[in-house]
């Protein structure tokens, strides 16, 4: 029985990321609800040699996700299609968002163990680009994965798991889009948790001389260093069976931390010199006292990232974690004419045997550096940027997937002993090349 589907492109529409730093006009635009609509799609691409990028939430800070071909959307595929409370497993269509997954699970007792700081991302999106957040004890969210289904460019499907096709299960868990498309996901949860948030004051010279303990001491431990000074507002989060109760204002945390900010960030595009105040201003007023946080253990993980804005991320081994920062700090302080946005924000991570985790085989620190966009404008970033990749480069750094970085072919051979293998696969499951864009052209040639 000859089942024919007819797929309907959009053509005009404009894709454009979060952080409005990147777009692209694909000729057509698909919103697939079906395994067969995407076999049609990748059918016709063949046909008109044209290359299809797969879209999730768009919320990665880089290109990775434009190109001028085809787009398919995975918004429509985003139902849950199983949940085992047996083995607390739960799996997923590869379009679903984490913010719809995060109350799915709730209703059934269970919750991811770890979440990164935006949930309107998608599942097969948030693995494909090693998507993080902190937590010596935890890995990179891919880690939670325990199995993927994957629709190759030929149109076959591969169920892929530590026991069927392990090759392609290692490289697929942060599969950077190029492999194939992501149908399913299946993730490891835990029981539903609350979290207890503390934040408060403490110094850069205190954290990075008490680093261990400071670990030891909080299950999801990350701390803010506030560029041009040597203050330091340290995060910890640990499970909690104490009811919620919040001591943060929101109109304060509006008022001030977004509008009063965003307008003399802008200021300080005139007069750079003023960031270094702003900085130590937006300290003092508020981060200098203790906050704390009692909810569920998603709306804890989750904040708002409020402003558009330019990021790098890179993990460097954990043991080198004082030596950069300070090498940062010092760059700054010798470099009046370099500024530099708060926060620069430290996460830490477990290793893990991910082929293109920048955990892979180390525990690791992130380091995310920013620059805001204030009203859309850009702030000269360019020296900071460098610098800050020079830096990370001399300690061993992996630049994050999602985030704009300058790396090419030969930096990954270098940084990751798995790469060889990962283009192996990759060239056997699309030897087209009809994932590839941009981006992924600058990693693989």
């Amino acid at each position: 029985l000859l089942v024919l589907v007819q797929v309907h492109g959009q053509g005009g529409v404009k894709f454009q990321n979060w952080a409005k730093t990147y777009g692209s006009s694909p000729e057509l635009y698909f919103q697939p609800t079906s395994v067969e609509e995407i076999r049609e799609i990748l059918d016709m691409a063949r046909q008109r040699d044209k290359r299809v990028k797969v879209v999730g939430g768009g919320h990665s800070p880089s290109d990775i996700a434009c190109t001028d071909d085809f787009m398919i959307q995975m918004g429509k595929m985003n139902r849950v299609l199983k949940v085992d409370k047996e083995k607390q497993q739960v799996t997923v269509e590869g379009g679903i968002l984490l913010l719809d997954l995060n109350v799915e699970l709730s209703k059934h007792g269970l919750a991811l163990a770890n979440l990164g700081a935006v949930s309107e991302v998608t599942a097969a999106g948030v693995i494909g680009t090693g998507t993080h957040n902190t937590g010596i004890k935890h890995g990179i969210l891919p880690t939670q994965v325990v199995a993927l289904t994957l629709l190759t460019a030929s149109g076959d499907i591969l169920e892929c798991s530590e026991s069927i096709n392990a090759d392609i299960f290692q490289a697929a868990r942060l599969h950077l889009g190029c492999l194939g498309i992501v149908l399913t996901v299946t993730f490891q949860c835990v029981p539903q948790f609350y979290l207890h948030e503390v934040a408060f004051p403490s110094t850069l010279t205190e954290v990075l001389d008490h680093l261990d303990e400071h670990l030891k001491r909080s299950q999801y431990f990350r701390f803010l260093w506030f560029p041009h000074s040597e203050n330091v507002s340290v995060i910890y989060q640990d499970p909690t069976t104490k009811p919620p109760s919040s001591s943060a204002n929101w109109l304060w945390d509006y008022a001030v931390g977004y509008y009063l900010l965003e307008f003399l960030l802008w200021i300080s595009t005139f007069v750079p010199s003023l960031v270094c105040w702003i900085n130590r201003f937006f300290f003092w007023l508020l981060f200098s006292s203790r906050v704390e946080n009692i909810a569920v253990s998603y709306k804890i993980f989750n904040y708002e990232c409020r402003f558009k804005q330019h990021v790098q991320d890179w993990a460097i081994p954990i043991e080198k974690t004082k030596e950069a920062l300070l090498e940062l700090k010092a760059a700054l302080e010798n470099n009046p004419k370099m500024v530099a946005h708060y926060p620069v924000e430290v996460r830490f991570a477990r290793g893990d045997e991910i082929w293109l985790s920048p955990c892979f085989q180390r525990d690791s620190c992130y380091m995310n550096i920013i620059m805001y966009r204030p009203y859309g404008k850009n702030v000269p970033r360019l020296n900071y940027w460098l610098t800050y990749e020079g830096i990370m480069k001399k300690y061993g750094g992996r630049p994050h997937w999602a985030k704009a970085h300058s790396c090419t072919r030969k930096d990954f051979e270098k940084m990751y002993p798995a790469f060889p293998k990962f283009c192996s696969i990759r060239e056997k499951l699309d030897p087209m090349g009809i994932f590839l864009n941009t981006y992924l052209e600058k990693v693989f040639y």
